[in-house]
C-alpha cells in the first residue's frame, strides 16, 4: 500500500510490504513517483486517470508496474481519496496478479492451441478462417485451404509405441512450419490431420506449389528413436471464393479433394474441382444402397473350385463375395469390398460370410474345403476367433475344411493380438493360407513369423509365366520355398493352358482360375462336384 500525492504524484508513503514485494528501499521509494513504478508507454494513461481522480472511493484498474530489479508485474490496484496530514491524498493497495494473468494466458492458450505440437487447434482454426473468409469481400483476393493427413502415424504408435508417435507428430509439425510463407497458419485438427491457410495467394499456381513442397517435405524419412521411418503426406487444397465461401462448404470441399489424393495412392496433392462433388455423392448413394443390399439379403456367395495339380480332383472352393445392383447390375468386389470397409460394415458382412459359406460347405462331399477371404478389419474386432468357432459350430463343419486367406495388410503391424487371433484360430483346427504371396516388400518375414498352411501365388505372376523370365522364376521359387516349409502352394488366375502346363512342371500343388471354372452359384456348385472328372486336368 502506498499514499501519494494527486497533483505532483509523489509517493508520500509506502508499508512494509511495497517495500519488501518491490524491492525498493523506503527512502528510494518515497522519493519517486507514480511514473517511476510503470513503464514508459503508460505514463500518459496514468495521468489521465489521476486528473480525474475526486473524492474516490474503490477505484479498481489493472497496470503494469516495475520492480527495483526491472522486472515487470502485473497488478489489480484500489483506490480512495482521504485526507493525510492536512491535504488530500490518495491511498492506493496493489494486488500482484501476475502469477494469476499467467495461468488465465495459459489457459486461453491452451483451449486455442494443440498441447503436444503447440499449433493452433481446431478451435483457433475455423476462428481464423471464418474471420478471413468475412474479410475476402473487403479486401478482394483469394484464400488457399490445404488439409492433409499423414501416413504412418498407426505404424509407429504400434511398432514403437506412442511415445514415437509423439515424436513422429512434433517433428511433423516443424516441418510443416518450415513449409510455409510468412503470415500463413499451419493447425492440427487431431490425430494425423493438419490444415493450412494460406492468406497471401498469389494465383492458384501459388497454392499448388505450397501443396508440392508440404507433400515433398514428408517424402524425407523421419529419424525416430534411432529408426528410419517412411511416411507420406496426402494434400486436399480448396480455393476461395472459387471453391466455397462459407467455412463448412470450403472444409467440405478441401476433404473431399483430399480423399481423392488419398485414393489415388497418396502422397500427392489435389484440387478441387466439381467433378470430385459428383463422384462424392455418387458415393454415399452406393454407400446407402450397400447397406440396404445387406439387410434385404442381396448379398451372395458364389466359389470357385481349387483343383490339385497331382491327382486331378477339386480339393476345395474359394467364396466369393457377390452384388447384383438393381439398378447397376454386378458390382465387382474390388469396387464394394473396400466401400464396406470404410463404412464399418465389413465387420458383419464377414461374419455373414462366415456362416454362410460353412453352412453350405457342410453339404459337400467329405475331404472338400472352403475358403475364405478375410478382412484386416475383422482382426481389428477382436470378435473374429468366437465367430469362426460360432460359424463352425452351427454348421458341424470339420475345422479342417475351413481354410481362412489373409493378405499381408493383416500382418503389416504384427502386433500381439493378431498373432494371438492366428494362433487360436489354428488351435480350433482351421488351416491358415497367406493370400497374394510375392506382393509385399516383408513376406518372406512373415512366414518365419507364422507357420502358414498354405501360399497362394498372386495371379499378377501367373499371367507373365512363359511371357516374364522374372515371373516364371519367382513362381519356380516360391513353389520350392512351400515344399520346404511343408506349405501347399496354390496358385489363382489361370487362364490358359500353357500357364497350367508351366505351374505343373514348376511344382506347383493346386491350382483355380477361368480355365478351369468360374466362379458358380451354390447350387450349380453341388452339380459341378458331383460331375467333375480328374481327366478334366488334362484338357
Amino acid at each position: 500500500m502506498w499514499l501519494f500525492d494527486p497533483e505532483s504524484l509523489r509517493i508520500l508513503r509506502v508499508n512494509d510490504a511495497a517495500v519488501a514485494h518491490y524491492g525498493y528501499t523506503r527512502q528510494h521509494f518515497e522519493r519517486m513517483t507514480l511514473l517511476d513504478i510503470r513503464p514508459r508507454e503508460e505514463w500518459d494513461d496514468i495521468r489521465r486517470v489521476v486528473d480525474r481522480l475526486t473524492n474516490v472511493d474503490g477505484l479498481s484498474s489493472f497496470w503494469r508496474h516495475l520492480r527495483s530489479d526491472g522486472s515487470i508485474i502485473e497488478v489489480n490496484t484500489f483506490a480512495r481519496t482521504i485526507t493525510f496530514e492536512g491535504r488530500s491524498a490518495v491511498l492506493t493497495a496493489a494486488i500482484d496478479v501476475t502469477e494469476r494473468r499467467q495461468a488465465e494466458a495459459r489457459v486461453a492458450y491452451m483451449a486455442h492451441h494443440d498441447a503436444l505440437t503447440e499449433l493452433p487447434n481446431r478451435i483457433l482454426f475455423r476462428e481464423r478462417l471464418e474471420a478471413a473468409l468475412a474479410d475476402l469481400p473487403r479486401h478482394g483476393g483469394e484464400l488457399g485451404l490445404l488439409c492433409l493427413d499423414l501416413d504412418n502415424l498407426k505404424l509407429v504408435n504400434d511398432t514403437l509405441g506412442h511415445p514415437a508417435g509423439d515424436e513422429f507428430l512434433r517433428e511433423a509439425a516443424s516441418r510443416l512450419r518450415h513449409c510455409l510463407p510468412a503470415g500463413d497458419l499451419v493447425a492440427r485438427l487431431g490425430g494425423d490431420e493438419f490444415a493450412i491457410l494460406h492468406f497471401n495467394m498469389e494465383g492458384i499456381q501459388d497454392t499448388l506449389a505450397l501443396a508440392a513442397r508440404v507433400v515433398e517435405a514428408f517424402n524425407r524419412p523421419f529419424a525416430i528413436q534411432r529408426q528410419q521411418i517412411v511416411s507420406g503426406a496426402s494434400v486436399g487444397i480448396a480455393t476461395a471464393p472459387a471453391n466455397g465461401t462459407t467455412t463448412d462448404v470450403l472444409l467440405r470441399n478441401a476433404d473431399m479433394a483430399l480423399y481423392c489424393a488419398k485414393a489415388g495412392g497418396g502422397r500427392t496433392y489435389r484440387l478441387f474441382d466439381v467433378e470430385m462433388d459428383n463422384r462424392l455423392q455418387a458415393k454415399q448413394v452406393m454407400e446407402q444402397d450397400l447397406r440396404q443390399a445387406f439387410v434385404e439379403g442381396q448379398l451372395d456367395l458364389h466359389y470357385q473350385p481349387i483343383i490339385s495339380l497331382l491327382e486331378g480332383r477339386i480339393t476345395g472352393c474359394e467364396a466369393l463375395l457377390r452384388w447384383r445392383h438393381p439398378v447397376h447390375g454386378h458390382i465387382p468386389p474390388a469396387e464394394f469390398v473396400p466401400l464396406a470397409e470404410d463404412i464399418g460394415l465389413i465387420e458383419p458382412i464377414g461374419e455373414w460370410v462366415l456362416h454362410r459359406a460353412c453352412r453350405e460347405a457342410a453339404t459337400w462331399p467329405e475331404g472338400i474345403r472352403v475358403a475364405i477371404n478375410l478382412s484386416p478389419a475383422q482382426f481389428n474386432s477382436g470378435k473374429l476367433v468366437d465367430c469362426v468357432s460360432s460359424a463352425l459350430s452351427c454348421s458341424a463343419l470339420d475345422p479342417g475344411r475351413l481354410e481362412l486367406e489373409i493378405t499381408e495388410s493383416v500382418l503389416l503391424l504384427k502386433n500381439e493380438a493378431t498373432m494371438t487371433a492366428l494362433h487360436r484360430l489354428r488351435d480350433l483346427g482351421v488351416q491358415i493360407a497367406m493370400d497374394d504371396f510375392g506382393t509385399g516388400y516383408s513376406s518372406l518375414s512373415y512366414l518365419r513369423s507364422f507357420p502358414f498352411d498354405k501360399i497362394k501365388i498372386d495371379r499378377s505372376f501367373v499371367h507373365e509365366l512363359g511371357e516374364n523370365k522374372q515371373s516364371t522364376a519367382i513362381i519356380r521359387a516360391i513353389t520350392g520355398l512351400g515344399k520346404s516349409l511343408e506349405s501347399t502352394t496354390v496358385a489363382e488366375g489361370i487362364e490358359t493352358i500353357e500357364q497350367l502346363e508351366h505351374l505343373r512342371a514348376d511344382g506347383c500343388d493346386e491350382v483355380q482360375g477361368f480355365l478351369l471354372s468360374r466362379p458358380v452359384p451354390a447350387a450349380e456348385l453341388k452339380q459341378l462336384l458331383a460331375t467333375w472328372h480328374p481327366d478334366r486336368l488334362a484338357l
